[in-house]
């Protein structure tokens, strides 16, 4: 005879977290809310991998499971666990786990590192002991005082009117709860930011500004203030790419966006993201996405027809 185990102290509020998601997120897709920086997402049915660049956020999952893949590392998180990401990484994103009667629920909340870092100088945490710099992806367990906290922001979109007051201090709680969790090193050590961060962070940014012009390392460490070899072992530490491939990845990514978008062909998109070769960009292109670019754009543009 098996004996039924004790309910999870957390099931109360992811309970509560799922009911408040599917009324505000009624629907597939990602919904912007009242709430600044609150994002809800919802999936009837596993979807199929997207590739996009993850801002720095918070995400939980009250009902469903996702895969993240960085580089070649894998990320797999469902309820009682919170994903953490603290820099803009190109990451390929996708619902492994959703039914219509289940449906993969999800809050966001876009995070601010100076935000962070003023409220852990104001609660007086310590940074943490190891200065190792580490992914900029990471998961934790969640407790039950943050899964409160999270509830609560999300119930204040029943009351718009109390938003103003009452959402920046409930986004206070949870960022305190995120910087007091026992795997909060890495998240602290953005918020104090500290030389090798920043230096990364700055390189980021730079990738992001100049992805369609010739990638000279030796150019980008000067303008992060590293040498070049510094800058290829923290910036790969931190992204788990090097900035070379980072730059791909946004290049690819952009140039997918401009024959969807735009319908742009191939040679045009590739050209316009700092390719020179057509039969290169195609050959990237195929590898990161799984097909030819006309291919995957035509497959694109039919499975999005399909679910309007």
């Amino acid at each position: 005879m098996t004996t039924a185990r004790p309910a999870s102290p957390l099931n109360p509020h992811l309970s509560a977290l799922s009911t408040l998601l599917k009324r505000h997120a009624p629907t597939d897709g990602i919904h912007a809310t009242a709430i600044p920086r609150l994002v809800l997402i919802r999936a009837s049915r596993p979807t199929t991998p997207l590739h996009v660049l993850h801002e720095p956020a918070l995400c939980i999952v009250a009902q469903g499971r996702k895969q993240v893949l960085l580089g070649d590392e894998s990320y797999v998180y469902g309820p009682d666990q919170c994903l953490v990401a603290s820099v803009d990484l190109p990451v390929t994103g996708q619902v492994i786990e959703a039914s219509p009667a289940m449906p993969y629920l999800c809050f966001r909340l876009d995070l601010e590192p100076g935000q962070l870092g003023a409220l852990m100088m104001e609660a007086q945490l310590e940074a943490p002991a190891s200065r190792g710099m580490g992914r900029g992806l990471a998961l934790g367990p969640v407790d039950p005082a943050l899964l409160d906290a999270t509830a609560r922001l999300v119930r204040l979109l029943d009351t718009p009117r109390d938003i103003p007051v009452l959402a920046p201090l409930v986004i206070r709680e949870i960022l305190y709860r995120l910087l007091s969790a026992e795997n909060s090193a890495r998240l602290r050590q953005i918020a104090m930011a500290d030389s090798r961060q920043e230096s990364v962070t700055r390189a980021i940014h730079w990738l992001k500004a100049h992805y369609a012009a010739p990638l000279r390392i030796e150019r980008l460490a000067r303008a992060v203030h590293m040498s070049p070899s510094a800058l290829h072992h923290h910036f790969k530490s931190v992204t788990a790419m090097s900035p070379l491939q980072y730059q791909k990845q946004l290049r690819l990514q952009e140039a997918r966006r401009l024959m969807l978008a735009q319908a742009m062909d191939a040679a045009m998109a590739g050209h316009s993201v700092g390719y020179e070769s057509p039969s290169q960009f195609s050959r990237e292109y195929s590898r990161m996405f799984g097909a030819p670019p006309s291919r995957d754009i035509a497959r694109l543009r039919q499975s999005l027809g399909a679910t309007q």
